[in-house]
């Protein structure tokens, strides 16, 4: 039984999220222990829960230690299953972190999947479901990854009451990226939306976007809905000719929409001006895919995030895959020996 360290680098839940994936992929027998011994409240919350179960779900595994509060679990997986599923974190906690573990899973499911997770869409600390929609899934599509995901409702904190559905086909094989460069700048794609909240909160986070990123091309496009949960937030994404970056800020009681919009350009004129072929979130959620692939894959980024660095940590323990590092240049090489 191969043996994590829970608290190693970043030391949250992405260690478990990715290992139980892992393990589901290659068929390993894994214990995790010390699991988010660097969070404020430490252990399985609600949303990794989900996550775990959902992964146990697709390929039938068998587990101790999947409760709440719980600081170690063992994971015993079968064969990925493909079909019908659906999870409900039962709070705010984040479909988007529940899909992380569940879509890297279904790479090796033995037919078509589809996925409906019930929470949070868009929640503090976890990628908006729009990062998914506009940067994460296109660049898997790069890679033969083809993922529909559909919003049905969107969920904020603390209600929740968010429903995606995600669909995938197992590709024969997981093609590699090699992102040497951005290529031009084509366009700035900004997504304004507000959920049972006046409409001329979208249009200040938008005044403010435009403002703040005066001389670059934007387009804005405003989303208003209605659902359990209120909330209000603003998407960019950067798209070049090989690549595509983003950037986001959500609304906060207190915080006037205008700062939101700030915020939102300020974190994009970072990625623009870092010089990564791919943001700092999304580095992370591609790697995992990158080791699977068939061949070599490398990318840039403005800088080594505790997240990338713990990934590139963990997955040379499932994986025959060698990660280098050369500044902020990363090259992935599969070792299909």
């Amino acid at each position: 039984m191969l043996r994590i360290d829970g608290s190693y680098g970043e030391g949250g839940g992405q260690i478990l999220r990715s290992s139980v994936a892992l393990s589901a992929l290659t068929g390993k027998d894994i214990e995790i222990a010390n699991i988010r011994s660097k969070r404020e409240r430490c252990g399985l919350a609600a949303q990794h829960l989900t996550a775990v179960r959902g992964v146990a779900e697709l390929c039938g595994a068998a587990m101790e230690g999947d409760e709440i509060g719980s600081t170690s679990l063992k994971f015993r997986p079968g064969e990925v299953q493909g079909g019908e599923y659906e999870f409900n974190v039962g709070t705010a906690g984040s479909v988007t972190l529940v899909l992380q573990a569940c879509l890297l899973t279904c790479l090796r499911a033995d037919g078509p999947v589809t996925l409906t997770i019930r929470g949070g869409t868009n929640v503090w600390m976890s990628p908006p479901v729009d990062h998914y929609q506009n940067v994460l899934l296109p660049m898997l599509r790069e890679m033969h990854v083809d993922v529909e995901l559909e919003v049905l409702q969107r969920g904020f904190y603390p209600q929740g009451g968010g429903i995606v559905t995600a669909s995938l086909a197992p590709p024969r094989a997981v093609m590699p990226l090699r992102l040497e460069g951005r290529g031009r700048l084509e366009m700035i794609n900004g997504t304004s939306f507000v959920q049972n909240l006046p409409e001329h909160i979208a249009q200040r986070m938008e005044h403010a976007v435009r403002k703040s990123l005066l001389g670059e091309r934007i387009v804005t496009e405003r989303r208003l809905s209605s659902g359990p949960s209120s909330g209000a937030g603003i998407y960019l994404c950067a798209k070049y000719e090989n690549t595509v970056l983003g950037a986001d800020a959500l609304g906060e009681r207190g915080v006037p929409a205008e700062r939101v919009g700030e915020l939102a350009a300020e974190r994009m004129r970072d990625e623009l001006d870092g010089g990564g072929t791919l943001d700092v979130h999304t580095a992370d959620q591609l790697l995992p895919y990158m080791a699977m692939a068939a061949g070599d894959s490398s990318f840039k980024v403005r800088e080594l995030t505790s997240h990338l660095m713990t990934q590139m940590w963990l997955l040379p323990q499932f994986l025959p895959v060698d990660i280098s590092v050369d500044g902020t240049a990363v090259s992935v090489s599969p070792n299909r020996t």
